[in-house]
């Protein structure tokens, strides 16, 4: 319950800070209330704002484009930072290796915009 409360937390702020994913805290705080609180999980998922991003993962292993934007800014910004700090030669050529496979990966991540509450319009 404390580890699904922490990501949900960090999960908000991430909506509101450029550095933080909101996805994946929130859905490492919709495992954490699977089995530790099925309320608070149908919650969760039944929010205005967070409940649409989670199950557009859970029900078709999608995110939306405004949610691929934001992670394609952030991983290239937070590596770039790591990369610019980090004194070791090898270090920076691994950290540059795991960016673009990471960057690979995420982008062939099937995008779906999820949809508006009773009016089948996409967001």
């Amino acid at each position: 319950m404390v580890s699904g409360w922490c990501f949900v937390i960090l999960g908000v702020l991430g909506i509101f800070l450029p550095l933080l994913p909101t996805t994946v805290f929130l859905l490492l705080a919709s495992a954490c209330f699977m089995r530790g609180s099925p309320r608070i999980h149908a919650w969760l998922h039944s929010h205005p704002k967070l409940g649409p991003v989670l199950d557009n993962w859970h029900q078709h292993h999608a995110i939306s484009r405004a949610v691929k934007r934001r992670a394609n800014l952030t991983i290239t910004l937070s590596f770039a930072l790591s990369i610019f700090i980090v004194p070791v030669s090898w270090v920076k050529v691994f950290l540059f290796v795991i960016a673009i496979v990471l960057l690979i990966w995420f982008n062939r991540l099937p995008v779906r915009e999820t949809q508006c509450s009773g009016r089948g319009e996409s967001r």
